[in-house]
């Protein structure tokens, strides 16, 4: 049986600062973070209210940058950063406040890259086959429906 470290509210709050400090974090993570290093709920509360006083914890600030992140380096579709976001317990307003960090003109042009690239990664002749496929693999991205049938239609007509 493996015993855990306990840490003291100083040292956790230490650790926690530098976690916090290293990569924009979600209270959730954070959290779960301090659940996993054992802290009691209580010791949780005060580093929490501890990292929100002195801005190492700002959820609409992680939020605009997990946006731009996820847009700019995964290549997502709005639909699932937002299904990202919530999964987190971010806020409806500081979703909206983090969509609107994404540039509507690189926005639809990403889209049509991607899936200029993908269509011609596919290699099955069967027309309709090729179109379920693209079509699929933009909204798992989370590409909004419409978008991508448009571009299905711009594309492949």
């Amino acid at each position: 049986m493996q015993v855990s470290k306990s840490y003291t509210v100083a040292e956790a709050t230490n650790r926690i600062e530098h976690y916090c400090a290293y990569q924009e974090r979600c209270h959730k993570e954070v959290t779960a973070k301090l659940r996993d290093m054992g802290m009691i709920p209580e010791a949780i509360d005060l580093i929490m209210a501890h990292l929100i006083q002195q801005n190492y914890l700002n959820e609409e600030r992680f939020a605009k940058s997990f946006a731009r992140g996820k847009f700019s380096i995964k290549k997502w579709g709005k639909n699932r950063i937002v299904r990202e976001l919530k999964l987190r317990n971010i806020s409806k307003y500081n979703i909206n406040s983090a969509l609107c960090e994404i540039n509507e003109g690189a926005y639809l042009e990403t889209l049509d890259t991607l899936a200029k690239k993908r269509l011609a990664s596919l290699s099955d002749k069967d027309w309709a086959k090729r179109r379920k496929k693209l079509a699929d693999y933009l909204l798992y991205r989370g590409w909004e429906t419409d978008l991508v049938y448009k571009k299905l239609n711009e594309l492949l007509s």
